[in-house]
């Protein structure tokens, strides 16, 4: 791939990017964009290794995904405070805050169970692709998948 054909598909791609990331931050639009662009220039130092033209968005997903796991892995030794009450300030997708209690909710999920979630509900994508873009088994999948449903269900007071 070279430089016109990476510019052009993350033209199309970055927006979707941004919007995963942003569900995976929890509203938190810095640290979305933050992990947006280092994703994005992760995935061009990479793109002359990228041979699969009908792949891209699922392969720049996967950048991005462990980008988002990388960064959650470097907080474990400063972790940061949950808003654990719709008081507390969220930077929502739009400032009316019609996502903050999703995003307060995926903030109490595991970064898997969170993933997994937006990755299915938020993207679309399915369980072969969810596992191969947070390369796991679609056991894992489905089993992250059923796990971080009930934690929201019970979170954001769900009948079934």
């Amino acid at each position: 791939m070279n430089r016109e054909q990476f510019i052009a598909c993350v033209e199309r791609e970055q927006e979707a990017v941004r919007g995963f990331l942003l569900a995976l931050c929890c509203g938190n639009r810095d640290e979305a964009d933050d992990l947006a662009q280092d994703a994005l220039v992760k995935a061009y130092l990479a793109c002359s290794g990228f041979r699969d033209g009908g792949k891209f968005r699922s392969w720049l997903f996967k950048i991005a995904h462990n980008t988002f796991l990388s960064h959650k892995r470097s907080q474990e030794t400063h972790p940061q405070p949950l808003p654990l009450w719709r008081g507390e300030e969220v930077q929502a997708e739009d400032e009316s805050g019609r996502h903050q209690d999703l995003y307060l909710a995926l903030a109490t999920l595991p970064p898997k169970e969170r993933s997994a979630i937006t990755l299915f509900y938020l993207n679309g994508y399915s369980i072969k692709e969810i596992a191969a873009i947070t390369e796991t088994s679609q056991d894992a999948v489905k089993q992250q998948l059923s796990r971080g449903r009930e934690k929201l269900r019970e979170k954001l007071k769900i009948e079934n």
